[in-house]
């Protein structure tokens, strides 16, 4: 998606020393970019898929949650 000018992005409250991903709803899909390349590249998922990816990390790791 080129345009990316209207989505608002945000990080995890939990994240902490740059190494984290921002995270931006768009419809029926998610964005998810570098936090620290606001101007770079961006995964775009069906929001159904990352959903279930986010479901998946938590259940993986009980301190997730």
């Amino acid at each position: 998606m080129d345009d990316r000018g209207g989505l608002v992005w945000r990080t995890s409250s939990k994240s902490s020393g740059g190494n984290c991903v921002a995270v931006a709803s768009g419809g029926e899909v998610t964005h998810v970019r570098d936090s620290k390349d606001p101007t770079g590249p961006a995964l775009t998922f069906h929001a159904a898929a990352f959903r279930d990816f986010i479901a998946y990390i938590k259940d993986a790791d009980p301190s997730r949650r």
